[in-house]
């Protein structure tokens, strides 16, 4: 392998000298560009090189007020380098190292920033999260940029290499099902793994910042496969598991319909036997569902039943358009007298309302953990422009109402986040079926209030970035996008309003008989 080419080293003074239309050079960062060419093919138009008193200059500040970091390596860009800059070195550091920690004041959750303890992570919680940090960043973070834009599913190879590390079971939380299981290359073992390990591999994921992708990378699987493992037969559960663990074949929940959403009771689908009491016959549909494998709420003659349904003779999709990424497989489903197996009944005939109710603490669970953390994504990029933008002068953290938006941000996220670990922490103590009876009103309270949380944050960062906010491309794209799918969120795993009225009406159903003013 050839040596990479030296760069050849220049002064500023001989930067300096090349400031005309035939001679144009430009320095961002220490590194000499000639911007001859190129400066007629700016889409910025040819001008700006010119009349901003730039030319043979240093043009850095210029440039990251209105460019991101990328476009630097960009092939198309970097070649325009000529040089470096004599005695001088790179200052400014962006865009994406893989398994880097963020400098960035509260970029990063407290236990991961530099000098914070907490009561809660261990030493294999910050084994895990750096080589979790290191496969997202190299692995997922550039398939995600890629199908959020083009609308295509993930790759299957990032689907594999998933499957290899066994971080698609390391989704479904700890349990029987990671017994045996090498994780991560061996770094955690099965006994170890907690909800604490699983918020993080959540977290992690969330960083990509491609809200469709994120759904389409096995989310379905997170809420779909865990009525599976836990009300499943040991037969289906053998049958079943590996296959989607191992990314071989998918399965997600559909219980939303057309006319019934957070209205669990006021599903159509229905279930009938078969006269020799061998097969369930589903007939109806669901909407806004990942396809797959499907776990499938239906109306059955004893009341709701959970039933596992094989994609197979009367399964159609068809896929939805939405606000977000095709990539995230949105589909309408319909069962049209599907023969369905006695044996791919989860729970009890009838008992599906505690399969579900059970189910969607999980499911919401793990949207909370996601969404705190894409907020600390927003939080982040508010933090990086208010220190590069100038406006009237000066940088845009002078200014005080762009102060006052930063800090309801970060109010918001970091009550959030320690919020979340307390619940968290409560389920790492508490039996399965502790957990659907005491943390059903705290996970709905703080979904509730987290989402609505997010549609403030998304708004005032569209405020902070101004045009750029509202641009799929550029400096604001990550803004753009998290206040376009934002809503997402405050609707899946049920709305904002049902899931507050659950946590007050929970509550009042606790109140002790003999309490009085």
């Amino acid at each position: 392998m050839a040596a990479a080419k030296e760069l050849k080293k220049f002064t500023r003074e001989e930067v300096a000298l090349h400031n005309t239309e035939e001679s144009l050079w430009v320095i961002i960062d220490a590194r000499v560009f000639d911007v001859t060419r190129f400066r007629r093919l700016h889409p910025g138009g040819a001008s700006v090189f010119m009349d901003e008193g730039i030319p043979g200059q240093d043009a850095t500040e210029a440039f990251f007020g209105l460019h991101r970091f990328e476009v630097l390596e960009k092939p198309q860009y970097a070649r325009l380098q000529i040089g470096v800059l004599q005695d001088e070195e790179p200052q400014i550091r962006g865009g994406i190292v893989p398994g880097q920690i963020s400098k960035v004041p509260y970029a990063e959750p407290t236990w991961l920033a530099e000098g914070y303890k907490s009561p809660y992570y261990k030493e294999s919680h910050h084994r895990l999260q750096q080589a979790v940090r290191k496969f997202v960043d190299e692995v997922i973070y550039p398939d995600a940029q890629e199908h959020e834009a083009d609308g295509k599913p993930p790759s299957q190879s990032v689907i594999d290499q998933m499957a290899a590390l066994n971080l698609h079971a390391m989704r479904m939380g700890p349990g029987k099902h990671l017994k045996g299981l090498t994780l991560m290359g061996g770094i955690i073992t099965p006994e170890e793994f907690d909800y604490f390990h699983e918020l993080l591999v959540s977290q992690e994921i969330a960083r990509c910042g491609a809200r469709g992708y994120g759904d389409g990378l096995l989310s379905g699987c997170v809420i779909g496969l865990p009525p599976v493992l836990n009300f499943g037969s040991p037969e289906l559960k053998a049958r079943i598991v590996p296959e989607i663990l191992s990314g071989k074949k998918f399965i997600c929940l559909a219980v939303s319909e057309a006319y019934a959403g957070s209205d669990v009771f006021g599903l159509q689908t229905t279930a009938t036997k078969t006269e020799d009491g061998k097969h369930w016959i589903i007939t109806g549909t669901k909407k806004w569902i990942t396809n797959g494998t499907f776990t499938v709420g239906c109306k059955t003659e004893d009341g709701f039943t959970v039933i596992l349904v094989e994609r197979g003779e009367g399964v159609s999709t068809k896929a939805i358009k939405t606000s977000y990424s095709s990539s995230a497989g949105t589909a309408y489903v319909t069962f049209d007298h599907v023969q369905v197996p006695v044996e791919n009944t989860l729970g009890e005939e009838g008992g599906g309302i505690f399969v579900m109710l059970s189910n969607f603490n999980h499911e919401r669970w793990v949207m909370c953990c996601i969404n705190v953390r894409a907020q600390r994504l927003v939080v982040e990029e508010c933090m990086k422009w208010v220190n590069q933008r100038k406006a009237f002068g000066k940088p845009l953290h002078s200014l005080a109402v762009v102060r006052s938006k930063l800090a309801l941000m970060i109010s918001r996220v970091e009550s959030q986040q320690s919020w979340l670990e307390n619940i968290t922490y409560q389920m790492c103590n508490m039996s399965y079926k502790e957990q659907a009876s005491k943390l059903a009103g705290q996970i709905a309270f703080l979904k509730s209030h987290m989402t609505r949380s997010a549609q403030h944050t998304a708004a005032d960062a569209v405020q902070i970035f101004g045009g750029r906010g509202i641009t799929q491309s550029g400096m604001g794209k990550f803004i753009e996008h998290y206040h376009r799918t934002v809503t997402f969120d405050a609707l899946l795993g049920g709305a904002e309003d049902v899931l507050a009225d659950l946590g007050v009406r929970q509550a009042t159903s606790r109140m002790p008989s003999d309490v009085r003013m």
